[in-house]
């Protein structure tokens, strides 16, 4: 079972995520005390949190957490504009990173936990 949305704000939030701006259905965060941009996208249960493709080193890493689900390919949105950019469709190329599904609370925890661990070089 997915979990929701506002559940997902409310685990950021008691993680101390800072919110940047929200624009259509895309929140920016940066990790606590560390400035490292992490975005919320979707609504109710259809939603993911998108991280660099840098991090697709660790793929296995975050795939082995229980509760966390990869979701295969890229996530491209023009409004991660702290991504790199990827040729696609268009000339210019569009902002892109990984997304990642969660079962429940204790899942975003320890994806979020992870990441920062691994920001930290543990």
């Amino acid at each position: 079972m997915a979990i929701e949305h506002s559940t997902i704000m409310l685990v950021l939030s008691q993680l101390e995520c800072r919110t940047n701006f929200t624009i259509k259905k895309i929140t920016e965060y940066m990790l606590p005390k560390l400035k490292e941009p992490i975005y919320l996208h979707g609504a109710d249960r259809d939603c993911q949190l998108v991280i660099r493709p840098a991090y697709e080193v660790f793929l296995e890493d975050f795939s082995s957490l229980e509760g966390v689900t990869h979701k295969t390919g890229y996530f491209h949105n023009n409004e991660m504009t702290r991504f790199p950019k990827r040729v696609q469709k268009s000339l210019n190329g569009i902002h892109y990173g990984l997304g990642f599904k969660f079962e429940d609370e204790d899942a975003v925890k320890r994806f979020i936990n992870r990441l920062i661990a691994i920001n930290k070089g543990e």
